[in-house]
């Protein structure tokens, strides 16, 4: 009976939680992508990712503005205050959303009309705006259950919103129905149907609208201009490598390249779980001026999850084909999509490093220097996507520049965090190998 109840205790453990939600998610996102691969044209996937590239890019403007913000200023804070903060918050989305709509209704009208437009890209046009309004209480919601840390119900909505879709693409499969403008919708209705459960549950916050203060909404927005540089700067670095593929190679070879980059949620899943318990924690030790608390989080992450991938990233690599081949089907296995994901897994224990140090600047009240850092990153990037396709003419010498890229964002976060934050490189490594010594010797008393 005691063992049953540590294994409770274990799975109700925000971490796990966090991680299963993530877990589940990637898998569920790539099940889908395996699914439309196989049952969309070559042309009409790198379409669909190419409008998801460019959708999770003004999403995460949106987002950039608000959930680093929400996160700092919400957590550990009195109720009374917490509903003047969602108040604010909920305020400067719904400008955001409708800005974006605005633009994006007279670029379709500017599209309609043209004799010679891409009828896929005006059809992604079409069901952007409603999608992104649509869209807007679930990601609010995720960001308030995040600073609460309720990583179960996190893992709920999630869970629903992508199994909708799954549900959805196999309807239309089954009534050959399947093509890009039927999937986008069913992406609409999956994400409206998601928001509504939000707000009949009253997680997404909406309840507090008139909660807000002017004072708050300048708080939020003056934070919010810096932090957003940095996340869409982060987005555009990741997604920098579909633009330029697309414009070197077409869409075929975008469709190619997002076989591997699906397959990095290996990857993506333990850094975006760990990363949402550590924010919060990270944000209370700083609101209350304790650095030291801060930095042992900050470099027992970092030391923790490099150590922890460090097997992952052999394992895929000795295992890509098989990989490639479940994502993308057979035709995959002889294309550069297998060394190209090889690459990219091998420069993997460079991404902890990177992410931490980029989030705690945000976190210490220096949002500027992490958005210096993003475009120094993002600048490096493109100069050597651009090298590695004329010198390679193939996504291969996209995945080769993401070394460079990194390098230099690690050297300038580790260097700008130094001089606010008393930790070195050492000190990763040993507070790391502590809390795994730590964690062994508790799993020995179990």
């Amino acid at each position: 009976m005691a063992f049953i109840q540590t294994i409770i205790q274990k799975v109700n453990n925000k971490h796990f939680l966090s991680l299963a939600g993530n877990g589940s998610m990637a898998v569920l996102a790539m099940l889908t992508v395996a699914i439309l691969f196989r049952n969309l044209s070559l042309v009409q996937m790198g379409s669909w990712v190419f409008f998801q590239t460019i959708f999770t890019l003004i999403d995460g403007f949106r987002s950039g503005f608000l959930q680093t913000a929400l996160i700092k200023f919400y957590s550990g804070v009195a109720h009374a205050k917490a509903k003047i903060i969602l108040g604010a918050t909920w305020y400067i989305a719904v400008i955001l959303t409708l800005l974006f709509l605005g633009i994006n209704l007279i670029l379709y009208v500017v599209l309609s009309l043209l004799n010679d437009a891409n009828p896929d890209f005006q059809t992604a046009v079409k069901w952007f705006g409603i999608t992104f309004l649509m869209s807007l209480p679930y990601n609010v919601s995720t960001w308030i259950l995040q600073a609460d840390q309720r990583f179960d119900r996190l893992l709920l909505l999630r869970l629903i919103n992508q199994i909708l879709l799954i549900l959805f693409v196999l309807a239309l499969i089954y009534t050959e129905n399947l093509n890009l403008n039927s999937v986008l919708i069913a992406n609409l209705i999956a994400l409206s149907m998601t928001s509504l459960f939000t707000i009949l549950k009253k997680w997404s916050g909406i309840q507090y609208w008139f909660s807000r203060t002017q004072e708050n909404v300048k708080e939020l927005f003056h934070f919010g201009k810096y932090s957003v540089g940095s996340m869409v700067s982060s987005y555009l670095l990741r997604s920098s490598d579909n633009f330029i593929i697309m414009f070197f190679l077409g869409p075929a070879a975008v469709a190619m390249y997002s076989i591997p980059l699906r397959l990095m949620e290996i990857i993506e899943i333990p850094l975006r779980s760990f990363m949402a318990t550590a924010m919060p924690a990270m944000s209370n030790a700083f609101n209350q001026n304790k650095l030291k608390d801060l930095t042992h989080i900050m470099n027992k992450y970092m030391g923790l999850l490099t150590f922890g991938l460090l097997p992952v990233s052999i394992i895929a690599v000795l295992l890509a084909h098989l990989a490639v081949s479940l994502i993308g089907g057979e035709k995959y296995i002889t294309t550069d999509a297998v060394f190209t994901y090889q690459i990219l897994m091998s420069f993997t224990i460079l991404y902890p490093l990177d992410r931490f140090l980029g989030v705690t600047l945000d976190i210490i009240n220096k949002p500027s220097l992490n958005f210096i850092k993003v475009i120094l990153m993002l600048v490096v990037n493109i100069i050597f996507d651009v090298i590695g396709i004329y010198t390679l003419n193939s996504i291969i010498g996209v995945a080769l520049a993401s070394f460079f890229t990194f390098s230099v964002g690690i050297a300038f976060g580790y260097y700008s965090l130094k001089k606010y934050l008393n930790f070195s490189f050492l000190d990763i490594w040993v507070t790391s190998l502590n809390e795994i010594k730590l964690i062994f010797n508790k799993s020995l008393k179990v």
